[in-house]
């Protein structure tokens, strides 16, 4: 059986999410855009730093993403804050609720991308991070660096 090859190009990443939050599951979904954000997405003008999701009638839908209006698009372009709809079974929207109604859960966007021609967002179920975390997380990094570079150096 052959491998399907990967043909998926990142557009924008959330790298404050990994920061700020521990990322506990993530899943795939598809964006409802117009036809003037789907060339801004493709032209990587997205902007993602405090994008989340939140279910609301049984629909998810996704909160402060920045797509940036595009230049030829002139009165055809809509509002660059809008919400957009996002594409998911109703399994995986019952599988997010029953995970974000424990206690400090949210939906975090944490990347956009292309792939087989359709723009896609990936989301996860995340917990925030308390400061102490956060400075924790910072060693650990530093530390790998730092053997990372003693090992290199032999």
């Amino acid at each position: 059986m052959a491998k399907e090859k990967d043909n998926s190009h990142v557009v924008a990443r959330n790298r404050k999410a990994n920061h700020d939050f521990t990322i506990e599951d993530t899943i795939e979904c598809g964006i409802v855009l117009t036809g003037t954000e789907i060339k801004s997405v493709r032209q990587s003008k997205v902007n993602l730093k405090d994008a989340f999701a939140r279910i609301e009638r049984g629909e998810v839908w996704l909160y402060q993403c920045h797509i940036s209006p595009y230049e030829q698009g002139n009165r055809y372009n809509p509002d660059p804050m809008r919400r957009r709809k996002l594409l998911l079974k109703k399994r995986e929207i019952a599988k997010l609720e029953k995970a974000t109604e424990r206690d400090g859960y949210t939906l975090v966007a944490l990347k956009m991308y292309i792939k087989r021609g359709f723009a896609k967002v990936l989301i996860g179920t995340a917990k925030g991070k308390k400061r102490y975390d956060k400075r924790q997380s910072l060693k650990e990094r530093d530390m790998k660096r730092d053997i990372q570079r003693a090992l290199k150096v032999r």
